[in-house]
């Protein structure tokens, strides 16, 4: 994601496909792509980000798109440590 500005601002639109309900994703702005980023992998289910997309200066990222910008060595916010999902072999 090289030349990615985290510092733009950000628009997060839900999916239009669905009927809205009180726990679903609404349309947020955000002052700075980094955070709406890091809401949307951070904060919402997956099941919320289906359909929906980030607009950065212009250009739109899918649920996928997201993931990779999140992922990326240049994203400058602190990561929350996600717990990992227990298997079979684990226990």
């Amino acid at each position: 994601m090289s030349g990615f500005n985290y510092s733009s601002g950000a628009e997060l639109f839900p999916n239009k496909a669905r009927k809205p309900k009180p726990s679903s994703l609404r349309y947020r702005r955000f002052e700075r792509a980094a955070e709406a980023i890091r809401f949307a992998i951070e904060e919402l289910p997956p099941t919320l980000l289906i359909g929906a997309y980030l607009e950065v200066d212009e250009a739109r990222f899918d649920f996928e798109g997201i993931r990779r910008l999140y992922d990326s060595e240049e994203y400058p916010l602190e990561r929350r440590a996600l717990a990992k999902k227990p298997t079979a072999t684990s226990r």
